[in-house]
């Protein structure tokens, strides 16, 4: 019973999500504007990944087991 309970205010709790824009802490500001920009930028534009920071995938997943092409670099150990 006690763990129905719990589960319920955990849930209760994650419905309690706030959907409001982004402001900075109170007594806190944004960061200043970069060299030669005339404003600072919003805390939307500061959080957008730039390409570097999350690079989309250029290969394709294998589905499946495919025969490896012979390496003729696989060589055994000397000994």
């Amino acid at each position: 019973m006690k763990r129905l309970l719990v589960i319920g205010l955990l849930l209760s709790l994650a419905a309690c999500a706030r959907t409001a824009d982004l402001e900075p802490a109170p007594g806190r500001t944004l960061p200043p504007a970069p060299y030669g920009a005339s404003e600072p930028p919003s805390a939307e534009t500061l959080l957008e990944s730039e390409p570097q920071a999350v690079p989309e995938r250029s290969v394709e997943l294998r589905s499946g087991s495919e025969e490896r092409e012979d390496d003729p670099f696989d060589l055994p150990p000397e000994g």
